[in-house]
């Protein structure tokens, strides 16, 4: 039996200095987010096309009145893309929008986060900008991971390796193939070892290399590292890609994609992951 004060196990309940945590973190966001040209979007609970963005493992799904498969909204970023591009673009010419909602996953996890997309751009470093200026205003230095998704998808192609490796991050298999630019590759970290690496590496992971590089370079914010063998099976996020981190825990991800035949990138804060790590502190 089940008690009337009981909460459903991955749902999220905040009060008295959690509930103002979350007040203050979503106002300092949409300031910072609205200073930097963004406009808020809500966009509905419910979606026809949430399995083009994730495993359909992952969604809550049931029927419409014509018993069209719905479902609820797990995901955000290419619902709002498609809404802009294909609902409101004749409306509107901004491609800078930002959204404070949760998502839902199964079988009933409740994710808070805030999120932005920035609609035909592929320059990530206003992304992490964004991000470094909201945890800088709440006294947090988490580490940024830069990485490139192709360059796993490049090495899996070429070496005929299944990418479950990259994605399981079996280093000890990588290093077991005994190919010296790879293990370089996978060791490589700091930011000023990347330039001895791209030397050794083939022509077409060095053209990747360089992209990480080059958004290194644009940064302000210096407490980076590289994870060019990071790899994370996603349904949009294709190239360059960050995750701020503090203590293992993942407070904020984000990256270039391409969607309705538009290069775009944005970003996730994790509102629930960031609270904990403010109420840790």
């Amino acid at each position: 039996m089940i008690d009337e004060h009981e909460i459903p196990t991955g749902s999220r309940l905040y009060f008295g200095k959690s509930a103002k945590l979350k007040r203050e973190i979503e106002a300092v966001s949409s300031e910072f987010l609205g200073e930097a040209g963004f406009e808020e979007i809500v966009t509905p609970f419910f979606s026809y096309h949430q399995h083009q963005s994730l495993n359909e493992k992952e969604i809550i799904r049931f029927s419409d009145e014509q018993n069209n498969i719905v479902s609820l909204r797990a995901d955000s970023t290419l619902d709002v893309v498609r809404l802009m591009t294909k609902r409101l673009g004749r409306s509107t010419k901004q491609n800078k929008w930002f959204y404070i909602q949760p998502v839902f996953r199964y079988p009933n996890t409740e994710i808070n986060q805030i999120g932005a997309e920035f609609i035909g751009n592929n320059d990530l470093s206003s992304s992490i900008g964004i991000c470094e200026k909201v945890f800088t205003k709440f006294d947090l230095n988490p580490l940024v991971h830069i990485s490139n998704i192709k360059i796993p998808k490049i090495i899996a192609e070429e070496l005929n390796l299944s990418l479950d490796i990259f994605e399981k991050a079996e280093l000890q298999k990588i290093l077991s193939l005994e190919i010296d630019w790879l293990e370089k590759l996978a060791c490589l970290q700091r930011p000023e070892d990347i330039d001895k690496v791209i030397e050794i590496v083939p022509q077409n992971i060095k053209v990747e290399l360089k992209k990480m590089k080059s958004l290194y370079e644009k940064l302000n914010y210096k407490n980076v590292h590289f994870s060019p063998l990071y790899y994370v099976n996603m349904r949009y996020y294709d190239e360059l890609f960050f995750r701020f981190i503090d203590k293992n825990c993942t407070l904020a991800k984000g990256g270039s994609y391409e969607s309705e035949g538009l290069e775009s990138t944005g970003f996730g804060l994790y509102t629930d992951a960031f609270i904990e790590t403010l109420i840790k502190k």
